[in-house]
């Protein structure tokens, strides 16, 4: 390891050189209070910014170690520390100038969910802390601007660090409300499972957002207020005595009018499998982890997938047991994903009747009059939901707004109104016994198989170098192959979105092949993560990404949407 005055020399050498000659700066150096890891230096000012890391010790970043001492803890105050870095970083982007991306300043941008990221990292022992951003070294045309450089290495940047990554400079009241939250959402999911319940919406809660492309609190919306019938009280470790709506385990039904908070709290609950900072509005809607939101999904590549839970009997012979197409139709796609929410072990399903197929949903009395039940290869959803949930113990939201045909088989019904809830199960049971049931089946399906082994592909056999680009929240590209995520619409981060690309480069150069099943590929991948972090993912420690953790379900849903996959 170098020093810092070490480093101020070498710039002053390559100053005015070529672009190339920042190459020499790699390596690591002693600043005061920490060490600067210059990770990878970028090829020219119009390329990839570097990558540039900060190495704090515990001991000297002085953060209590009941602050980080259990993962919901860890992972809450590495969010925080990444926030802090980039309000600091934002005042001095762009303030040391040159051409192409010279003078950038750069560190993950969170949203409204909390996630873990390669941003920000503290080692759950010792406390040590890691923080990774990038940096575009200061050119003008493709001549070094060093003294550019000094400005950002030894001004600007110490300045952000100093005032976001060491305790005593922190907000000690605040850092202890944002670990409070955090293990008061912790509290809250463990007792969903206590108390039978497959999501909480706290009252108070403020479900709309801001715009379409805002996830910020809409101001002047509506607070959420849970009907009487469904209210539950938890007593939280922190925040104390807080009531809200328990929605309980098995079919629940949401109702009502256009525009009046049907989607909207069908939304907040998709997201509910995350946790959410203060000010969100929806820090206390939590949904079981596990919950999966389902939707048809034309188009999409289907891999060897049993769907013949819901579809069997093709007119042209095709095998549903091992269903294989790559243009599905909106039936076929809603079938496989909701087969494969269940090999991703998803306790609950979330699903919008605006986003569903209606043949794979229901058929009503007249189409079944009309259409015997042999000549209908689909088994709709609502004969099976019940056998769902008693035979496999997965929990189903709907949100209906035509058809009244779950009225029957609804556990509880919930009618939103000027986005206010309404209990009315015992109304709408009544009202329905006037409309003759839709007749069921009477044999249950039979479990699907979920035996498949994903051989490696060709095109990534000896080639050190694979390509990789996230497209936002919309897919991912390996090399010519892409990846659309555009209906899973649980990943909110483009650095989800990105580690997902890298498990499956992962996954294609170190698990795929032989005899290990998607499931532990999956399972693999998962216990890397845990042991390694997401940066363990990455071939080397200077060429780590910017990733969020993607939850198991949407591990498998990048797998099964992946063309290139071989099975």
């Amino acid at each position: 390891m170098q020093t810092s005055t070490e480093l101020r020399n070498l710039l002053r050498r390559i100053d005015h050189k070529g672009y190339p000659a920042y190459k020499d700066t790699k390596g690591m150096y002693q600043f005061p209070g920490y060490v600067l890891s210059i990770d990878h230096v970028q090829g020219d000012p119009f390329a990839s910014p570097s990558k540039v890391s900060v190495h704090i010790k515990g001991g000297i970043a002085g953060f209590p170690q009941e602050l980080y001492c259990g993962r919901c803890q860890r992972v809450a105050l590495q969010d925080y520390l990444t926030r802090q870095f980039y309000r600091a970083s934002q005042r001095y982007a762009f303030q040391a100038k040159g051409s192409g991306k010279s003078g950038l300043l750069s560190v993950s941008k969170c949203g409204q969910e909390v996630l873990e990221r390669t941003a920000c990292q503290m080692e759950e022992k010792s406390g040590d802390l890691v923080l990774r951003m990038e940096i575009g070294f200061p050119a003008n045309g493709r001549t070094i601007n060093a003294r550019e450089l000094e400005k950002i290495l030894y001004e600007f940047l110490p300045d952000c660090v100093e005032q976001s990554l060491y305790y005593r400079t922190c907000d000690k009241k605040k850092v202890r409300s944002v670990i409070d939250l955090a293990e008061d959402q912790q509290y809250i999911r463990e007792q969903l499972e206590v108390q039978g319940l497959t999501a909480f919406v706290a009252n108070g809660a403020i479900l709309p957002r801001e715009s379409g492309i805002s996830s910020r609190p809409m101001r002047g919306a509506v607070a959420f207020r849970s009907p009487r019938e469904m209210e539950v009280t938890m007593e939280l470790p922190h925040k104390g005595t807080l009531a809200g709506m328990g929605i309980r385990k098995g079919i629940t039904l949401i109702v009502g009018g256009g525009y009046h908070g049907k989607s909207t709290l069908l939304k907040a609950l998709e997201l509910g499998v995350y946790d959410h900072i203060a000010g969100d509005g929806r820090e206390y809607v939590i949904t079981d982890a596990s919950a999966v939101k389902i939707r048809a999904e034309d188009g999409r590549s289907i891999k060897k997938t049993d769907i013949s839970m819901f579809i069997n009997d093709l007119p042209n012979g095709k095998d549903t047991k091992g269903f294989y197409t790559e243009d599905a139709s909106g039936s076929t796609s809603q079938a496989a994903n909701v087969v494969e929410s269940m090999e991703a072990g998803a306790k609950a399903l979330l699903i919008d009747e605006d986003t569903s197929a209606t043949n794979f949903m229901i058929r009503d009395e007249l189409m079944q009059r009309v259409i015997h039940r042999e000549m209908e290869p689909i088994t709709p959803f609502i004969d099976r939901i019940r056998e769902l949930y008693e035979g496999y113990g997965i929990s189903t939201v709907i949100v209906a707004g035509s058809s009244g045909a779950y009225f029957h088989i609804a556990d509880t019904i919930v009618q939103m109104e000027k986005y206010v809830p309404k209990e009315i199960t015992a109304m709408a049971k009544k009202e329905a016994e006037s409309f003759p049931a839709l007749s069921g089946l009477e044999t249950p399906a039979q479990t699907p198989v979920y035996t498949r082994y994903p051989g490696q592909n060709k095109a990534y056999r000896g080639n050190e170098r694979i390509k990789m680009k996230t497209m936002g929240k919309e897919a991912v590209q390996i090399n010519r192959e892409q990846i659309d995520l555009r209906y899973v619409e649980q990943l909110t981060d483009s650095e989800q979105v990105t580690a997902l690309g890298y498990c499956v480069r992962y996954a294609e150069r170190h698990l795929f092949g032989g005899r290990t099943s998607i499931q532990d590929v999956v399972k693999k991948l998962e216990e890397k993560m845990g042991a390694d972090g997401l940066a363990g993912l990455c071939e080397s420690s200077s060429s780590v990404a910017c990733m969020a953790m993607p939850r198991k379900q949407e591990i498998y849903a990048c797998l099964n949407r992946y063309r290139g996959l071989m099975l």
